[in-house]
């Protein structure tokens, strides 16, 4: 196809739309449902220290290239590796453009289910229909939910309509509008939550737990599990690898530095995941409930807790329309990834390609459904493991950190894009400046911590 006859490239309307479409990609189940359950086993105020230092360290620097590649591409990951790398490379960046970049398939192929267990459940509050049960009956009513594959596919479907009706307008009249309300909802909300837990008779006691450091807690639970915990948590949250945020740098202009772009989108995702934790431990103190309850927190314990609750319906239903809006950020963030490819790879209208991005998605999406009821047999990572596990681990323990690592060389390296022409579009615009004294670190530390974050996972699912 001439270049001509190609579907023009759009761009963002505002700084604001690329920053809250960033965050929007970034905040989601990860720094809302992972992270207050982590923060509980691994003890509480210490663990958010180690994961704060470890966002700067690891998730700061790994955001700006992944901007930068974007920004100075204005590509979708795939395009950005064959555009910047050297003419005479004979690494085949593109073929793991492309490997990495199918991570967001993968990814979305779990993540839009999860997003309609949430307006399931939220959809269930809104009709009462909790309000009708005892706090013994809510694991039996998710494992029942879980065993309704019908009931996940309908709201499967839903969840993904509402992001194909968002992504087909188009991207400053759909996506970066309808994210901008999402967006201030979903901090409107949280806010509300959390001055509402911490409202909660005893609930005082979980902000302390959540703030206050303590060593022993920390220690009988394990420093190094701890660290590299923190450390795995601070780098995934950010869905850095797979190209997700590159393709938010493509629509950004100049006009700002990326490093200053990164510390706000950062700064705003910490902001909701340390929201989450000041509503999630007030609420499990206020009612005696283990605050390192795991993955059921969300679906079994919270709910237990809204049944105890003065106006629980009413909480339960504000809680679930939140975390509904967080995975649809995400769930809208990461489809636009995938629409992109189709108009700047495959030269495809933008209409066409939401719709043929979102058929496949919903056929792809059917297994991870399945996994919970008519294939609950099939346990590919050992006994009592899923096809979600198995998603999870390929794109969470393997995409996403050797992706990273891949965008860390190509931005660091002459056989790559090179760390001249990285600096040059990471510190065009006003604002903070990545410095130059850190090059050795981004160079061989960076790049050694990744390798060795993902060598651990590895060895902590496997031995």
């Amino acid at each position: 196809m001439s270049e001509e006859t190609k579907p023009s490239r759009e761009f963002l309307g505002s700084r604001l739309g690329f920053i809250l479409l960033s965050a929007g990609c970034a905040i989601g189940l990860g720094n809302i449902w992972r992270f207050p359950y982590i923060t509980g086993q691994y003890g509480g105020a210490l663990f958010v220290c180690f994961y704060l230092l470890f966002l700067i360290m690891l998730g700061f620097p790994a955001m700006v290239m992944e901007l930068a590649i974007g920004r100075g591409s204005r590509q979708c990951l795939i395009g950005s590796f064959r555009t910047l790398k050297p003419a005479d490379s004979r690494i085949p960046w593109v073929g793991f453009g492309k490997l990495f970049f199918a991570g967001n398939l993968i990814l979305l192929m779990f993540y839009s289910v999860i997003t309609g267990w949430l307006l399931s459940y939220t959809y269930d509050y809104l009709t009462g229909v909790f309000n009708y049960l005892k706090a013994d009956d809510i694991g039996t009513v998710f494992g029942q939910f879980l065993g309704n594959y019908g009931r996940q596919i309908l709201f499967t479907f839903i969840a993904l309509g509402i992001t194909t009706a968002i992504c087909i307008s188009g991207l400053k009249s759909g996506v970066e509008r309808c994210t901008k309300f999402m967006m201030a909802g979903l901090l409107f909300l949280i806010i509300a939550l959390a001055i509402y837990a911490m409202t909660l008779k005893g609930g005082m006691k979980g902000v302390v737990f959540f703030l206050k450091p303590d060593l022993k807690s920390l220690t009988n639970h394990g420093v190094y599990d701890a660290i590299h915990a923190a450390m795995a948590q601070a780098f995934f949250t950010l869905s850095l690898g797979v190209g997700s945020i590159a393709i938010f740098g493509s629509y950004a202009d100049k006009s700002k530095s990326l490093a200053q772009e990164a510390s706000i989108i950062i700064g705003l995702d910490t902001f909701v995941a340390i929201c989450a934790g000041l509503i999630i431990f007030p609420c499990c103190f206020a009612f005696g409930v283990e605050a390192n309850a795991g993955p059921g927190l969300i679906f079994v314990t919270l709910p237990r807790i809204f049944l105890s609750m003065p106006n629980g319906g009413f909480f339960g239903f504000v809680f679930f329309l939140f975390m509904s809006i967080a995975a649809l950020t995400t769930l809208v963030a990461v489809t636009e990834n995938l629409i992109a490819f189709g108009i700047d790879e495959l030269h495809l209208k933008r209409r066409s390609s939401t719709v043929i991005t979102t058929i496949l998605l919903f056929i792809l999406s059917l297994p991870c459904v399945f996994g919970f009821n008519i294939w609950s047999g099939f346990q590919p990572l050992g006994k009592g493991t899923n096809v979600l596990d198995l998603e999870d681990f390929i794109v969470s323990d393997n995409l996403l950190p050797l992706g990273s690592l891949c965008v860390v060389l190509f931005c660091t390296h002459k056989w790559g894009w090179g760390l001249e022409k990285f600096y040059e579009e990471a510190n065009t615009g006003n604002g903070f400046k990545l410095p130059k004294c850190i090059v050795w670190y981004l160079t061989y530390v960076l790049p050694a911590i990744i390798l060795l974050i993902y060598i651990i996972g590895l060895c902590k699912r496997f031995l």
